[in-house]
């Protein structure tokens, strides 16, 4: 391994999650082994390699399928609760693990410091819902319309999930996904973004060790890494259900291509958030959410504040206190956490970053605080990129677009209703946010009148779910759910049973066939 951000401790993080200098990429559990081409990890943090990947070749992915086919015969037999045991020891060793891992995230993604810690905390939280959802895997009694009969619903595995992830949260939405899949009885094969494929490997390690120490068979966590793998996984009729994160562009495809052989899909895509600020807001707490929304993970998350629809008559001391707010912010390596905001995670993201700017001034925006990609000491990999600040309008092209930076879009409004529409107007639908402390406004907010996204909030921002509560989208963010609530449903089948303990056989809805 490389020498590189030794003084934050990284070195010694790479070496307690078993990582080396060239790792395999393709996993059954304690087996490792890869035939493809290496792909190199460099850290937009500094530029520097960190590790290099082995890539599943079709021969390998086949290998991991069969594995993963003959270890769900066997897991799926393991009492619920029994495996929630497993995921309980599961969320001890991520907690023995939680700040080499954290460590790998921020350095390997970009995220900070911080946001690297709560990401691995989110693993360990949903550890915990998942264990005593273990024993809580419910179906329902119903009262049959024919004598001396029982109805009943039950749930079953649904058998082997594939999870594809993407880099912005390379561990926990992989997490949200594999804890529940496991406590339901279904085995898992992840394959993880190429761009943050160290994390996905340091996982398998960490995972591996608890199987392994309680003889579970090879094949119930399975990894498979290299982009060619998205498509083995869509396409495989062995995979009844497939878990997507990532652009609404590739989200088509794989909606497309699993409806085709009749699977079913959980897509988490692009989110276009935005949150209202009243005439009633209180001021200082709009600022810590729309700043962390808005800049926070440098703008790329799903969840990340795109929009800021402001009311005209606090609009201008909202904007002052932005402004104030945004010439605050430290830019830096994201292992240093006097941070706030860490890089890019490629080159290609500061592209698309500075081709958005130019759009929305040749649209007609205002710039409010000015963007730009920073240069010199501390900015060598050339991802670091200054938060930006536009005045604009809803109808904008590139305002109802997604971009994955840290550019935020300010309109104005005259009523709660205009708000709520141009909050509505976009064609995601994942997050949104209303500060005010008019319970009128909040209510209409969250009523079948208001917010049309699968997430709305009242005084908080878009960015930072729990994992009690379902996660997901309407319109182009798809329309899947994750993590908490009754989202277990999806991993699993449902079956509906009547049984008859009587010593005759009527019909339903009275139908008589005498003979």
């Amino acid at each position: 391994m490389t020498n590189q951000a030794a003084d934050f401790g990284i070195e010694e993080a790479l070496q307690k999650l078993g990582l080396k200098e060239i790792n395999e990429g393709t996993s059954t559990g304690n087996d490792w082994f890869s035939n493809g081409a290496i792909i190199e990890s460099y850290s937009p943090a500094t530029g520097k390699l960190i590790g290099k990947v082995r890539t599943s070749t079709a021969d390998d992915y086949e290998q991991a399928m069969v594995k993963a086919s003959e270890a769900y015969k066997t897991w799926r037999m393991v009492p619920a609760p029994k495996r929630g045991d497993l995921v309980r020891q599961m969320g001890d060793a991520l907690r023995e693990n939680k700040d080499a891992l954290g460590k790998l995230v921020s350095y390997e993604m970009g995220k900070s410091l911080q946001e690297g810690l709560g990401e691995v905390q989110e693993m360990i939280d949903i550890c915990d819902f998942a264990v005593g959802l273990s024993r809580q895997l419910y179906g329902l009694t119903m009262h049959s319309e024919r004598p001396m009969h029982r109805m009943y619903e039950q749930y079953h595995p649904i058998g082997i999930v594939g999870i594809i992830s993407a880099f912005n949260f390379p561990v926990a939405v992989w997490s949200w996904n594999t804890m529940l899949a496991w406590i339901c009885g279904d085995v898992c094969i992840w394959k993880p973004s190429s761009k943050t494929p160290l994390c996905a490997v340091a996982c398998q390690n960490i995972i591996a060790k608890v199987l392994r120490d309680n003889n579970i068979p090879e094949g119930v966590s399975c990894l498979v890494t290299g982009n060619a793998c998205g498509d083995l996984m869509n396409n495989d009729k062995r995979i009844p259900l497939v878990s997507f994160t990532g652009s609404t562009r590739i989200g088509r495809h794989v909606s497309k291509t699993v409806a085709e052989r009749f699977g079913k899909t959980i897509l988490e895509l692009g989110g276009n958030n935005a949150i209202i600020v009243s005439e009633h807001a209180d001021l200082k707490m709009v600022l810590v959410g729309a700043v962390f929304g808005a800049v926070g993970t440098a703008g790329q998350r799903c969840t990340s504040t795109r929009r800021l629809i402001v009311h005209e008559s606090v609009y201008d001391k909202t904007i002052e206190t932005l402004q104030k707010a945004y010439a605050q912010l430290n830019i830096g390596n994201p292992l240093n956490e006097n941070n706030h905001v860490g890089p890019l995670i490629d080159k290609g993201a500061v592209t698309d970053y500075l081709n958005a700017i130019e759009k929305a001034k040749k649209e007609g925006g205002k710039i409010i605080v000015e963007g730009g990609v920073l240069e010199g000491e501390g900015y060598e990999s050339g991802c670091y990129v200054k938060p930006c600040i536009i005045e604009a309008k809803n109808e904008f092209e590139i305002v109802q677009e997604e971009t994955f930076a840290p550019i935020l879009y300010v309109l104005k409004y005259s009523t709660i209703e205009e708000a709520i529409d141009m909050q509505n107007n976009v064609p995601q639908g994942l997050s949104s946010s209303i500060f005010t402390n008019n319970l009128r406004e909040a209510e209409l907010f969250l009523s079948q009148a208001g917010s049309d996204c699968g997430i709305a909030n009242v005084n908080i921002g878009t960015s930072g779910a729990e994992i009690g509560g379902a996660f997901g989208g309407e319109k182009e963010t798809g329309g899947g759910r994750e993590s908490g609530s009754d989202a277990w449903k999806v991993y699993m089948r449902r079956q509906t049973n009547t049984i008859n303990y009587g010593t005759e056989l009527p019909l339903a809805q009275g139908i008589k066939f005498d003979f």
